[in-house]
């Protein structure tokens, strides 16, 4: 097989252990479905993946296992695991390349962007949506809705764990957001590294459409480049982080359409491993130098869809015992007090100086947002550790906040 005889390079996957018959195994899905297929492939595998990065070939591979670990997988063994990626289209080969120009005609082709989460972790029914969104909204305790809010920090993780957070800084942002002749989302990309992706798919939610401001589309893709602000547009079908924004958003104007202009920001390891600052980042300033005029002189919101830290066994750390509770909540006061003081520069300092060992997957989000709409004053108002595994020893941190 052609894949076994070049140098393979998986692609972005969503790798997750699993148990079964006392067995440890991983969990292989393509977060852009290329195809259906999910693999489930021995731990003991694991180390193969992480050296399928396009320079070794299958010989090279088993050399370097049995360097690190003393031993290694069979090359039949690592052959057969090379055929199944290939097949599943998880490997970034020719294979994967077809069926991702397939995938991305067909995306374009749709009339918008449809909801992937409606009936998996939200009513997909209108009414029980409303009625599920309006409880939580009502238990938030008594607080008058803040005038004139920029933008505010929404989380991306599911309603079940997160929607008082959630419901807190909609809560407060409820006036600013009827008020709003347009809405900029910017979402958490979980599996891509670029910058900036965009995409002329309208979103729908389950209460209607909120129309893309296509003006907006095309004004700042002519500024980063069309092939750069488009290469990874796939990933905005099953990304979840505006989704969920966007249901809040929507649901707070009464189902009422508002243009929206939806973002996916890429993952900033590549500056925080490298060192460099990101107003070296030609798209971001380009993005950021573009989109600032354009919102001047509108009734804009920006909403960072973004979580804070993921720690623990899930996310490939050592349990949380309560010391490191108390831990991650002081570093995420550190860091959302320099989020209030409308400080990008310190925010990501912050997390470049610890090299995000707490996998604040909503760095560039509220990067971004703390840039475009600079200056600003922010007021934290919810927060929370959510658990992540079944022996709660993982936590997923986040928090609600208001930008004026």
């Amino acid at each position: 097989m052609a894949a076994q005889q070049t140098r393979p390079k998986l692609r972005p996957l969503d790798i997750r252990p699993a148990y079964q018959g006392g067995r440890r195994l991983l969990i292989l899905r393509d977060p852009l479905g290329l195809t259906d297929r999910t693999l489930l492939i021995p731990a003991r595998l694991g180390p193969v993946l992480g050296l399928l990065d396009g320079t070794r070939d299958r010989h090279a591979i088993q050399a370097a296992l049995a360097v690190r670990f003393g031993t290694a997988p069979s090359l039949a063994e690592i052959d057969e695991l090379l055929a199944a990626l290939d097949e599943a289209c998880m490997l970034d080969n020719a294979r994967a390349a077809a069926a991702m120009a397939q995938a991305l005609q067909a995306y374009r082709a749709l009339p918008q962007r449809e909801p992937t989460l409606a009936g998996i972790t939200y009513p997909e029914e209108p009414q029980a949506l409303r009625e599920l969104l309006d409880r939580h909204l009502s238990e938030v305790r008594a607080a008058p809705a803040h005038k004139h809010i920029r933008g505010l920090v929404s989380p991306h993780i599911d309603f079940e764990r997160g929607a008082p957070v959630y419901a807190a800084a909609w809560a407060q942002a409820r006036e600013s957001v009827a008020e709003a002749e347009l809405a900029v989302i910017l979402g958490t990309d979980h599996f891509g590294d670029d910058p900036i992706t965009l995409t002329r798919q309208s979103y729908a939610t389950p209460f209607g459409i909120l129309p893309t401001a296509g003006d907006l589309v095309e004004e700042l893709a002519q500024a980063i480049g069309p092939q750069a602000a488009f290469a990874g547009e796939l990933r905005h079908r099953g990304e979840h982080s505006v989704e969920l924004a966007a249901i809040w958003l929507q649901h707070l104007r009464g189902e009422e359409p508002l243009p929206l202009l939806p973002v996916l920001c890429g993952s900033f390891e590549r500056l925080i491993a490298s060192g460099k600052d990101p107003t070296q980042e030609g798209a971001l300033e380009g993005f950021i130098r573009t989109l600032r005029p354009l919102l001047q002189g509108r009734r804009a919101l920006v909403v960072a869809a973004a979580d804070l830290a993921h720690i623990g066994p899930a996310f490939g750390g050592p349990p949380v015992d309560l010391g490191g509770r108390a831990r991650l909540q002081a570093a995420d006061q550190a860091r959302i007090e320099r989020i209030c003081h409308g400080d990008a520069a310190g925010f990501f300092a912050a997390i470049q100086a610890i090299e995000d060992r707490d996998n604040v997957c909503g760095l560039a989000p509220i990067y971004l947002a703390l840039r475009l709409l600079a200056p600003v004053k922010g007021q934290m108002v919810a927060y929370d550790r959510c658990p992540a595994d079944t022996q709660a020893t993982s936590l997923v941190s986040i928090c609600g906040l208001i930008w004026f």
